[in-house]
């Protein structure tokens, strides 16, 4: 059903780029301010100049971040800082991390994708997404007609082709490797065998593919390429604008890891923050963790093993500013489907996400509806740690802490045509950018 194929993608040059490491990014949208600063300081050719370039109170219609993009990556074109494929290639890669003290490596299939509405059902989301970042994103795809970052998404089974590729590709020295920043390392290998690219094309004709990140840069290029079909004559079928850089990973792969999204708030009303425990008891059961008298780390572990326990579900973890304890809250049986059995669906009715988005943050804190289409309006961490420290340093009023959605949940709303609320998954660690890009012209 899906159509993958190999392209002529666009790398850095290795003789003028000795480091990948210099240039390489996280995704925009995990970039925080102070990151997006250092990278722009780190390497005059940094990716983070076509991603995420700085705004300046001078900015207007003919000189701006994405105007300022497009004129650095002509320019890195231009002087061979960037340099094409001229042979098309399927780009194998491999990223090495540790979680919990675990190593573990995930491997991805990075290449071009027919887009597809998802009416069709060959590409399905799983996530909703905010209006105004998808505006900003296509702003820089006019300018630049270029992905610069894959699409993270996923495909249930191996492929035959890739599996035998993935079991050899350590035996050949790879086109790129490095170590980013956080200790990850990153290796990549081009397949330009055309009957290994033929096999690999025709082990996705019978499969579906589920985007896990990155569905802003997805429903972004569906509306570029209706306005190259509306502003080019020449516009085909075959046009470049039809297909979208993408990593394909399969959902078997022992590496794919899910964290969870905790949601930080601030702002709240002290009356809602002294009265949220007691307004949560009729729907969860409630049990507090005390601190120790001067053993803090102690409790926070009694919190996380207690909120992380086997077999758990719908627990949700708690932390208020100006408390002390730790709140583990157990909704109660029967509840969401008593409330809203009517209008959620029963695969997002016991989500997590779902009980803290609808029960918690819109009930019972009577969180508005439109606040959650503000991307500023409730911050996330995936780290339990980040997350507490944000609340005891007062940054925060209220933390939620979640445990991570699981990958047959995602699979199974997904494929009924159903929609998470926001950042229901945060898949780990995002797909970096700065390996290849895609020229859409």
């Amino acid at each position: 059903m899906a159509e993958v194929i190999p392209f002529n993608g666009i790398l850095y040059n290795p003789n003028i780029i000795s480091d990948m490491a210099d240039v390489a990014t996280p995704p925009y949208d995990v970039i925080s301010k102070d990151e997006q600063l250092n990278f722009h300081v780190k390497h005059p050719q940094n990716i983070i100049r076509l991603i995420l370039g700085n705004e300046t109170d001078n900015d207007d219609e003919k000189n701006n971040r994405y105007t300022r993009a497009a004129d650095f990556f002509n320019e890195w074109i231009s002087e061979g800082i960037l340099i094409r494929d001229k042979t098309p290639a399927f780009y194998i890669t491999s990223v090495e991390f540790t979680v919990d003290g675990i190593s573990i490596k995930r491997f991805g299939l990075i290449a071009l994708v027919r887009l597809e509405p998802f009416e069709k059902g060959v590409i399905l989301p799983h996530e909703k997404t905010y209006s105004k970042v998808k505006s900003e994103r296509l702003q820089l795809m006019k300018a630049c007609h270029a992905n610069f970052s894959p699409v993270f998404s996923l495909y249930s089974g191996k492929s035959d082709g890739l599996n035998i590729i993935e079991k050899d590709i350590f035996l050949q020295p790879p086109d790129s490797d490095f170590t980013d920043d956080k200790g990850h390392r990153h290796r990549l290998w081009k397949i330009t065998d055309t009957v290994i690219t033929k096999n690999i094309s025709a082990s996705f004709t019978d499969k579906i593919l589920y985007i896990a990140d990155g569905h802003h840069r997805y429903e972004t290029a569906l509306n570029y390429r209706e306005w190259v079909s509306k502003n080019n004559p020449r516009f085909s079928p075959d046009h470049p604008s039809n297909f979208i850089m993408m990593y394909l990973c399969s959902m078997e792969d022992p590496g794919l890891i899910i964290l969870p999204a905790h949601r930080l708030l601030s702002h709240v009303k002290n009356s809602n923050l002294s009265d949220f425990i007691h307004k949560a008891s009729e729907y969860f059961d409630i049990a507090t963790v005390e601190p120790g008298k001067n053993d803090p780390e102690k409790a926070q572990s009694l919190f996380i093993s207690s909120l992380r326990s086997e077999g758990a579900t719908n627990k949700i973890g708690v932390l208020l500013k100006n408390s002390d304890a730790y709140y583990v809250l157990s909704l109660k049986a029967g509840i969401m489907r008593k409330k809203y059995g009517n209008e959620i669906p029963e695969s997002l009715m016991n989500l997590d996400v779902t009980v803290l988005t609808k029960l918690i943050l819109m009930d019972i804190l009577g969180i508005d509806q439109r606040d959650f289409d503000n991307e500023k309006f409730i911050g996330y961490s995936s780290s339990d740690k980040e997350a507490m420290g944000n609340i005891s340093s007062g940054r925060y009023d209220i933390a939620f802490i979640l445990n991570p959605t699981k990958i047959e949940q995602v699979r199974k709303i997904a494929g009924e045509g159903l929609i998470m609320p926001r950042k229901s998954t945060y898949f780990y660690p995002k797909v970096i950018s700065g390996q290849v890009l895609n020229k859409l012209s």
